[in-house]
């Protein structure tokens, strides 16, 4: 999620345009294996919800979720047909005659699923065509994701001020998007998993051993773009977090012996918020290859503005064990490193002890 444009004022905007093929889908909220009678609240419904008697709300479609041609278009581009290109100039219209647009875009259940490996991960159809066009009339736009896999979404994270990665909400899903994009709800969600940049970087997974994720030397190497879209464990708030004061104790242990890991939490910004707080531990040095970095730890703490709280881990044997070339789970001597923050790259705290 970036947040550039969010939260969203509904004093600001008078008139916000709904834009995309799932901005009134309900259908990926609802359980393939089973009965279910809920009553699924759409984006735009839970928007037209939340804002009545405010801002007025229009929509439009835009397009299609796929083209006629997908799963092949994604290999092989095919033109705009006629009517691709007058739902997207309408939306474009409408777009030109509002303050704000939100578009909802992403993938549907019958894209994601048991059996339903895709060729590419960039948004389907004619999906980016349309954010784009939308991006061009020159009014902001917020980008809803709904989706159940990482999509690679490289030129809208570079190009739209705020991006909300929605998953398949459930049936109060709409509700609760709108009162998001609004700020009632100050998001603390983080990533599980890795986006990747491109296809070709899959599988780009977390933990990871040393030279076995996309990389290399990347002076020598002038032909590949690095790194992921987000990294496991990102995720932005309405507020802002300051980490400080990290104690690890003791600082030299036995191998069977527990450590203790504080840090103090600060919020700085203007909003109550939550921080998820993520504790990576790496082994310096080791007799086997070992993970660069393993989560042993995550709390969630609530603050208010100008708040701070205490986040106290505690490190077991089992954290700080590795498998040996004899195939037995041991704890050996040597330096670890503890590292503090926000997410798996967004390391705000680092500190050693030792095993002897």
């Amino acid at each position: 999620m970036t947040v550039a444009l969010l939260p969203l004022d509904k004093q600001r905007y008078k008139k916000i345009l709904v834009a995309g093929p799932l901005a009134k889908e309900t259908s990926y909220a609802i359980s393939r294996y089973g009965p279910s009678h809920l009553e699924p609240i759409s984006v735009y419904e839970g928007l037209k919800g939340y804002l009545s008697g405010g801002a007025a709300l229009d929509y439009v479609k835009g397009c299609e979720m796929v083209d006629s041609a997908w799963p092949e278009s994604e290999i092989i581009p095919t033109p705009l047909t006629g009517a691709e290109q007058s739902g997207i100039a309408e939306a474009v219209d409408k777009g030109r005659q509002s303050d704000l647009i939100i578009a909802v875009l992403g993938e549907d259940e019958k894209r994601v699923g048991e059996g339903m490996s895709r060729t590419g991960l960039d948004l389907p159809g004619r999906q980016e065509q349309l954010l784009e066009a939308l991006k061009a009339t020159g009014k902001p736009v917020v980008l809803v994701l709904v989706n159940g896999q990482p999509l690679t979404i490289n030129w809208a994270n570079r190009y739209i001020p705020a991006i909300l990665e929605a998953w398949f909400p459930n049936s109060m899903g709409g509700q609760a998007i709108a009162e998001t994009l609004f700020g009632d709800n100050n998001p603390g969600g983080r990533l599980s998993i890795t986006f990747p940049k491109t296809t070709g970087e899959i599988e780009w997974n977390f933990p990871y051993k040393p030279g076995s994720q996309p990389g290399g030397n990347k002076k020598e190497n002038r032909t590949s773009v690095f790194g992921p879209i987000y990294p496991f464990g990102h995720g932005l708030s309405y507020t802002s977090f300051a980490y400080s004061n990290l104690v690890v104790t003791p600082e030299e242990q036995r191998p069977q012996g527990d450590v203790s890991v504080t840090v103090d939490i600060t919020n700085t910004g203007s909003r109550k918020g939550d921080e998820l707080v993520q504790l990576y531990v790496h082994d310096e040095v080791s007799s086997v290859t070992v993970y660069e970095q393993q989560l042993r730890g995550f709390e969630r703490v609530t603050l208010a503005p100008g708040e701070k709280k205490t986040v106290s881990f505690t490190l077991h044997p089992d954290d700080l064990s590795l498998l040996d070339k004899n195939m037995v789970w041991r704890v050996e001597p040597g330096k670890f490193q503890v590292m503090i923050g926000s997410s798996s790259t967004d390391i705000r705290l680092k500190k050693e002890f030792a095993i002897r």
